[in-house]
Parts: C-alpha cells; sequence; structure tokens
C-alpha cells in the first residue's frame, strides 16, 4: 500500500483524540514537511533529510496527537501515528515524549509497526514551531539521532 493511502487510516486512528479535545479548531493545526535528523553515526551513509508530510493537533496545552508519512533514513517510506505527551515547561520549552508507533525501517521487524517512547522538546511560537527529539541507536535495527521537526500552523494565534 503506497503511503499516501495509509495517511487515511492514521487519521482514523486519531479521530477518538480529536473528540477529547473542547472545540476543534482547524487553525491548530501544525503541519511539516518531515525533519531533519543529525545521525550519531554518520559513517554508514545515512539520509538526514527525512521529507515527508506531517499534522499535529493540540487536545490540551500538555497532549497533543500526531500523525505523518516520511522518507527514513534508510530511504524507505515509514509511516507514524502518536501521542505527544509534554508535561513540562523551561524557559518556554515545553518537555516530555511522543508515545506511538512506526513503520518502514528494514531492520526493525522487517519494516513493520513497531511501537516507540521518544523523548522529545517543543518549541512554539505563534505560526512558527520547533520539535527536537532523541532517537535511540538500537543496533542492527535503528540508527540513532536528534531530529529536528520545523512545524507552522495557519491562521491567528494571539
Amino acid at each position: 500500500m503506497t503511503p499516501l493511502r495509509m495517511l487515511p487510516k492514521l487519521a482514523a486512528l486519531l479521530l477518538p483524540g480529536l473528540c477529547l479535545a473542547q472545540t476543534f479548531e482547524p487553525k491548530n493545526i501544525w503541519i511539516n514537511p518531515g525533519f531533519y535528523s543529525a545521525h550519531f553515526d554518520s559513517s554508514k551513509g545515512l539520509e538526514n533529510v527525512n521529507q515527508g508530510l506531517g499534522f499535529e493537533y493540540p487536545l490540551s496545552d500538555t497532549y497533543r496527537v500526531t500523525a505523518g508519512t516520511f522518507y527514513n533514513s534508510d530511504r524507505k517510506q515509514s509511516n507514524y501515528v502518536g501521542l505527544y505527551v509534554l508535561p513540562f515547561e523551561f524557559y518556554g520549552v515545553k518537555l516530555g515524549a511522543v508515545v506511538g508507533g512506526f513503520d518502514g525501517y528494514p531492520n526493525y521487524r522487517n519494516g513493520n509497526w513497531f511501537p516507540a517512547i521518544i523523548p522529545t522538546a517543543a518549541i512554539e511560537g505563534r505560526n512558527w514551531g520547533l520539535n527536537i527529539a532523541y532517537v535511540p541507536t538500537i543496533k542492527n535495527r535503528l540508527y540513532g539521532a536528534i531530529t529536528f521537526q520545523l512545524k507552522y500552523r495557519f491562521g491567528n494565534h494571539e
């Protein structure tokens, strides 16, 4: 199945979370073009520019649902679905983790879905934001990195 055909299915998994939101405001949706990965082992010839399309929607100041697709470090298409939990704040930087599932990594579960908990920091302004995440190395399965995900949301945010 092509990755773009997976997005509606991933989004459907997030609908129960959206129902928990007080009111759904489309202007609050963050959109991202994938992310940049600074891999810990640069000798492996991994793809650092992980282009894709992702969405993030805040349910509250602490919780956000997320889903998307991207071209991973192994040069394969990956999909993700998850929940950001950001209960701490330090000088305007929200801290916590994203809990969710990923697929598309050929050395991990043969490219099938797997669960993950990824420590994350979020810096957000009115319309622009940046998620920074720590992806741990899992020997012979996943390559560790610090990732940077630029995000944007439309609309007036005061």
